[in-house]
C-alpha cells in the first residue's frame, strides 16, 4: 500500500502550488523538505513579491499600453531560443504568456492578493523594440510582499492538511528517488535532526535517521542553485559572460543547494540549459546577514553612473536598471568581480530601493504611514541604515575625497581622481538641453516620461558634480547569486522528460528545478516578475498532472 499518493519534495511555493492542487482533486499528499516549518514558503518568503501580468487594471490606470502581442515580441526577444531542447521551454512560455495576459490576475486576486497601484518597469532591455526588455512597465509588486504571496498557498494547504489530505514531514533530505518498473515510485533519504535556528539561518546536517515514502507520483519543487557557489561556477556560461567571479554574495539561503537536480537524473531525468542563470550585479553585503554570504539586491532608477574597477564608465545598455546579464558580461570582461555606482543623495533618496519583503517594512506591513516616508526629504530607512552600516557606501562632499575613501575600501588604489572627473563632467554637460546624445541621459529623461517613474522611482536630472545636490556617496556593487533559469525538462503537464523526450513515469517537476517550466521557459534572460509567477503557473500544472496520474 502506497504511503500518500503524491509526494512533492520542497516546501516553497512551486511546492505549495502543486500540493494544493493535487489535494483539491481529493488526493492524498506528503509535502518533503530538508528545512524546518520555519522555512515553510522557502525563497518566496524573502522576495519583493513582484509579478509579471500583461494589460492589467493597475498598468491601464497608470496609462501603459500593453498587449499579448508586444509581451510576446518582448519574451521572444529576451528569451532568444536557439536550442533543439528549447522546444517544451518556448512552449512554456507561450503558455505563460498566455495566463499572465488572462486568467493570473483574476484567479490570484480571487485567492486575495493585491497589488500596489504604481507599476514598476524592471528590465528595461538592450536598445532593441524586438530584443531584450519589458517595452512597458509590467512589474506589479503584490502589497504584502512574499509572505503575502505565500499566504493564500500556504492557507489551501493547512485547510487540506485539516482534512488529513496533506501531510509535512520537516527536516527529511531526500537522497534518492526509488523507481520500480521504470517509473518512480517514491523517495528515500535521511531524516535530520531538528534544528531552532531562525528562517533562512544555516541549519546542521546531523542525521539522526532514514526514511522511504512510496507514492503514486513523485514532484520535485527543490529549488535552484545560488546558495551552491561551487556548482554556479560549475554551471557558469564561459563563452557568454566570461570566467566567473571568484567572489560573490548569495541572494538565496544555503539550503538552496541544487542537489535534487543530480538526485532527479539519476533516475533519468534529463537536464538541460544548466548554463543558464539569472544574477543580479547589484549586490551589497548584508551588514546584519541571515546565511551565509547574505547579499541584498539594490533595485536602482536609470540615474547612477556605473564604472568598473579601474573607473571606466559602462556603455549602454549597461546602466542601471536595463540589462542584467549584459551588464554581467561588462564587468567579467572588466576582470574584475566588483563595480561602482556614483551618484548622489538626490539621486539614492529617489531611486534606491532594496529587494527583498524584509528591506521594505512599509509595503511588507501594508503600512501607508511607512510607505508616505518615500515621498519625503530622505532616503528609506532600510537604505540609510546600508548607508550608515553598510561596508559597501562611502559618501563624502568632493569627488577627491570620494575617490580617495573608494580607494581605501578596496585597499586596490585603482581608481584615479582625474579619470573619473573627466568622465563625470563630460556626463554633466549633457544635462543643460532637454536632449542628448549621452545614451544614459536619453534614458533618464525617457523614464520620467511615464509617471509611475517620475513620482517614485527617478530623480530630476542634475550634474552629479552640484554641491547643491551632494553629498557624493559611491556604491561598490558585488555579483550577487539568485536564479537557475535551466533545469528539469517537462511537458506542459510538468512530466519531466528523457533526453529522449519520452516522459519518466511517475516523475514531475515545477518552480526553479524546472526552470519554472519545461526546463528554461525565459530561455537567456528574465523580464523579471515571472519568477514567483513562473513557481505558481508549474506548481499548478504539476499538481494537476500528478493528481490525474495515480
Amino acid at each position: 500500500m502506497m504511503d500518500c499518493d503524491v509526494l512533492v519534495i520542497g516546501a516553497g511555493l512551486a511546492g505549495l502550488a502543486a500540493a494544493a492542487e493535487a489535494a483539491a482533486r481529493g488526493r492524498k499528499v506528503i509535502v518533503l523538505d530538508q528545512e524546518g516549518e520555519q522555512n515553510l514558503g522557502g525563497q518566496a518568503f524573502w522576495s519583493l513579491g513582484g509579478l509579471f501580468f500583461v494589460d492589467s487594471p493597475e498598468q491601464r490606470r497608470m496609462g501603459i499600453r500593453d498587449s499579448r502581442e508586444l509581451a510576446g515580441q518582448d519574451w521572444l526577444g529576451s528569451s532568444q531560443f536557439d536550442r533543439p531542447e528549447d522546444h517544451w521551454p518556448r512552449l512554456w512560455a507561450e503558455a505563460y504568456l498566455d495566463f499572465a495576459v488572462g486568467e493570473k490576475r483574476r484567479w490570484l486576486h480571487a485567492l486575495g492578493l493585491r497589488w500596489f497601484p504604481v507599476v514598476g518597469w524592471a528590465e528595461r532591455g538592450g536598445g532593441l523594440a524586438h530584443g531584450h526588455g519589458n517595452s512597458v512597465p509590467r512589474f506589479h509588486i503584490t502589497w504584502g510582499t512574499g509572505p503575502a504571496v505565500l499566504e493564500p498557498f500556504i492557507r489551501l494547504v493547512r485547510e487540506a492538511e485539516s482534512r488529513g489530505l496533506v501531510r509535512f514531514r520537516f527536516r527529511h533530505r531526500v537522497d534518492e528517488l526509488v523507481t520500480a518498473g521504470g517509473a518512480v515510485t517514491g523517495a528515500r533519504g535521511a531524516i535530520l535532526k531538528a534544528d531552532p535556528v531562525g528562517r533562512g539561518e544555516r541549519s546542521s546536517r546531523d542525521v539522526i535517521g532514514d526514511f522511504e515514502i512510496s507514492a503514486g507520483a513523485v514532484i520535485v519543487c527543490s529549488g535552484g542553485i545560488g546558495g551552491n557557489h561551487e556548482l554556479v561556477r560549475r554551471n557558469w556560461p564561459r563563452k557568454r559572460l566570461g570566467q566567473p567571479p571568484a567572489s560573490m554574495v548569495s541572494g538565496v539561503p544555503h539550503h538552496v543547494d541544487g542537489r535534487m537536480l543530480e538526485i532527479a537524473g539519476r533516475a533519468r531525468g534529463s537536464v538541460i540549459n544548466a548554463d543558464r542563470m539569472w544574477h543580479y550585479t547589484e549586490g551589497l553585503k548584508n551588514f546584519d546577514a541571515i546565511w551565509p554570504d547574505h547579499g541584498i539586491r539594490i533595485l536602482p532608477g536609470p540615474s547612477s553612473f556605473w564604472c568598473d574597477a579601474d573607473g571606466n564608465r559602462f556603455s549602454a545598455p549597461a546602466m542601471p536598471g536595463f540589462d542584467t546579464l549584459g551588464t554581467l558580461a561588462a564587468i567579467r570582461r572588466s576582470g574584475h568581480d566588483y563595480s561602482w555606482f556614483i551618484l548622489t543623495r538626490a539621486i539614492i533618496k529617489k531611486e534606491f530601493a532594496l529587494s527583498g519583503s524584509e528591506q521594505n517594512p512599509d509595503l511588507t506591513g501594508k503600512s501607508i504611514a511607512l510607505l508616505l516616508k518615500r515621498l519625503g526629504a530622505k532616503p528609506t530607512g532600510p537604505v540609510q541604515a546600508f548607508m550608515d552600516r553598510g561596508e559597501d557606501f562611502v559618501v563624502k562632499d568632493r569627488l577627491e575625497d570620494l575617490v580617495e575613501a573608494m580607494n581605501g575600501l578596496t585597499g586596490e588604489n585603482r581608481l584615479s581622481v582625474s579619470h573619473l572627473k573627466a568622465q563625470i563632467e563630460a556626463r554633466d554637460r549633457e544635462i543643460d538641453n532637454p536632449f542628448s546624445k549621452d545614451a544614459q541621459v536619453t534614458a533618464i529623461r525617457g523614464a520620467r516620461a511615464y509617471r509611475g517613474d517620475r513620482l517614485l522611482r527617478t530623480a530630476r536630472p542634475h550634474r552629479l558634480l552640484d554641491p547643491k545636490t551632494g553629498p557624493l556617496i559611491a556604491v561598490r556593487l558585488h555579483i550577487l547569486t539568485r536564479k537557475t533559469l535551466g533545469g528539469l525538462q517537462t511537458n506542459l503537464s510538468g512530466q519531466v522528460l528523457e533526453l529522449s523526450g519520452e516522459p519518466v513515469p511517475g516523475l514531475y517537476a515545477a518552480g526553479e528545478v524546472a526552470g519554472f517550466g519545461g526546463g528554461g521557459m525565459h530561455g537567456y534572460n528574465a523580464l523579471e516578475g515571472t519568477f514567483l509567477g513562473g513557481c505558481i503557473f508549474s506548481g499548478r500544472a504539476a499538481g494537476r498532472g500528478a493528481a490525474a496520474e495515480v
